[in-house]
């Protein structure tokens, strides 16, 4: 089950924590990947690498998904070399907190750029081969904090919130031709951006999640590779919580 022989797949933000599990994960079920980064190009090539030591196929593609000319332009490429986009996890992303009294506007912008209009900009340059051949998935990468919200992080939790109305809109937009869209909204997962609490605010954070643990990034991974599936194909427009039991 779930497996995915000759589809290719871009992670963006492929190079570290959620989005390197995710780029081993679908090459695990028989994808190639293809690795997105920004600056990490050494470790991008470093999932690449890994991967096909365990005899899957990768590919590493570096640009920014806030600049939309440069999506554009890489997936264009990335097509040409591999024939076709069949799967999009749109995974980059970045963090700014900050009290709202402190939020800056540059900060705000940068948010959006890469959160919000980057994972679009990716999601609309990969859809138009998708929607060609009645066949594709998109799965955008949310957090429980656009859902439920957390002080300190308005513009963040505004981001991943966003991705929840954009989704449920693309989904219903491109349904008749197949294409699913649906929402991955990780928990507190063991990644860098957990890596420098304390034990004291690690042991607090884990209680108040019901299961007891924080997640790790396989378990938002094994969840994209199942929204990337055949077996996903009559599941569109959702959310699917991967956070424990924190938030449901």
């Amino acid at each position: 089950m779930f497996r995915l022989d000759g589809r290719i797949a871009l992670v963006t933000g492929g190079s570290r924590g959620i989005g390197r599990a995710c780029c081993e994960a679908l090459a695990e079920q028989g994808a190639t990947v293809v690795v997105n980064y920004v600056k990490g190009e050494t470790a991008a090539r470093e999932v690449a690498e890994a991967i096909g030591a365990k005899g899957g196929k990768a590919d590493v593609a570096g640009f920014d998904v806030a600049d939309s000319k440069a999506v554009d332009a890489a997936v264009d490429v990335l097509v040409k070399r591999h024939g076709k986009i069949d799967i999009l996890v749109a995974n980059a992303g970045i963090s700014i907190d900050g009290l709202l009294l402190r939020l800056k506007d540059d900060d705000l912008d940068r948010l959006f750029a890469t959160n919000v209009r980057g994972a679009i900009a990716c999601a609309r340059a990969c859809s138009r081969g998708m929607m060609r051949a009645r066949w594709g998935r998109i799965v955008f990468m949310s957090s429980v904090v656009g859902e439920m919200g957390n002080v300190g992080q308005t513009a963040y939790a505004a981001s991943k919130a966003a991705l929840l109305g954009a989704a449920k809109s693309i989904a219903r937009e491109y349904a008749s031709r197949s294409l699913t869209v649906n929402v991955v909204s990780p928990g507190f997962i063991d990644t860098d951006m957990t890596s420098t609490m304390t034990p004291e605010m690690r042991e607090q954070l884990v209680k108040i999640v019901p299961l007891g643990r924080i997640g790790s990034a396989g378990d938002v991974a094994a969840a994209c590779a199942y929204l990337a599936s055949d077996e996903a194909g009559y599941m569109t427009g959702q959310v699917l919580r991967i956070n424990g039991g924190m938030y449901v």
